[in-house]
């Protein structure tokens, strides 16, 4: 388990989404941080329709909530869609894939923060 003393968490950040671009990481998928720490990070996705992920793994948790469209999302053997207000956790190591029907809109939450995923 990663533990970040408190020391080196600031004890509070805020973002305005005026404050944050969108980048594309590739066709079809739209991402912009909203807030981060050590500990954790708040990014939301905007996937276009027939958008297709890649299947990956890695080793952050992963909480997610459907804020708006439909998709698909395979999690280790089990595949299921999801709709806006629906979420879940993918679990660390696990590996997942997701596709949008429609336009689609998605917050996850990663902890700990994923650098890999600041620009």
């Amino acid at each position: 388990m990663i533990h970040v003393q408190k020391t080196d968490v600031p004890s509070l950040v805020r973002v305005s989404p005026s404050d944050v671009e969108f980048f594309t990481p590739e066709p079809g998928l739209k991402r912009r941080i909203l807030a981060h720490n050590p500990n954790m990070m708040l990014v939301e996705h905007h996937m276009e329709n027939g958008w297709a992920g890649a299947r990956h793994s890695h080793p952050h948790d992963q909480l997610v909530y459907v804020i708006s469209g439909h998709l698909k999302f395979s999690c280790g053997e089990e595949e299921f869609e999801a709709r806006a207000g629906d979420s879940f956790v993918v679990r660390g190591g696990v590996e997942h894939q997701a596709w949008a029907f429609e336009p689609s809109v998605v917050l996850d939450v990663f902890t700990p923060a994923r650098e890999d995923y600041k620009p």
